[in-house]
């Protein structure tokens, strides 16, 4: 179910011969009320409802499961056979670099979030998670975070230094394009994702769960 501000009995401000404001629901918070549209794409643009969260969670991870998948094969079509030339070298590099870090950090942990928020309020019994405003936010830094990340195709050519990026491999000496730069800084914008995703699960867990001994 979604929750959304919807419009009510309106309250009458004021008295006397003062004529009457009247305030609804959806101007009550003003810039802070919650979304009023329950159709269309701008009730999932502005959705703070955990279950459509976890639904563009899980669409989102989708997507780039299958960006990853395409770097798998490209590697692999490289391997199949001795002197590859399907991708040059340095390429090579990137996309074994981009890959793995696609499927762990843009598919294996987006897709349990989507799984946690969908699911986690229901088995606790609450409305929502702790704080809904921080898990849509959570969810926007996660995907503007997959899209600044994949941006560097386009802008210099992507991160090179391996899977773990160790050095000297991801220093400017061995890896002189801009690729590091935006690996480095498209994850910590995926991290910020991740630590209020785990916030809100947490607190929605330890404070927001019926009791055990209450009915239903």
């Amino acid at each position: 179910m979604a929750i959304i501000e919807r419009p009510s009995a309106p309250a009458i401000v004021g008295g006397g011969n003062l004529s009457p404001a009247v305030v609804g629901a959806t101007q009550a918070y003003g810039v802070l009320k919650r979304p009023v549209s329950s159709t269309g794409w701008r009730s999932w643009a502005f959705t703070v409802d955990h279950k459509k969260l976890g639904i563009m969670y899980g669409v989102v991870a989708m997507f780039f499961f299958l960006v990853g998948g395409v770097e798998a094969l490209l590697i692999r079509a490289q391997l199949m056979g001795p002197n590859g030339r399907v991708l040059s070298a340095g390429l090579y590099n990137e996309m074994f670099t981009m890959h793995a870090t696609t499927m762990v950090f843009l598919f294996v942990m987006p897709m349990a979030a989507a799984w946690a928020n969908y699911f986690v309020p229901l088995q606790i019994g609450a409305r929502d998670v702790a704080f809904p405003r921080l898990n849509a936010f959570g969810f926007w830094c996660f995907l503007f975070g997959g899209i600044f990340l994949n941006t560097s195709w386009f802008l210099g050519g992507a991160a090179d230094g391996g899977w773990f990026m160790y050095q000297p491999n991801a220093n400017a000496l061995f890896s002189p394009t801009h690729g590091v730069d935006f690996w480095s800084l498209g994850l910590q914008i995926t991290g910020i994702a991740s630590l209020t995703g785990a916030i809100n699960l947490i607190v929605a867990v330890l404070n927001m769960r019926r009791c055990r001994s209450s009915p239903g």
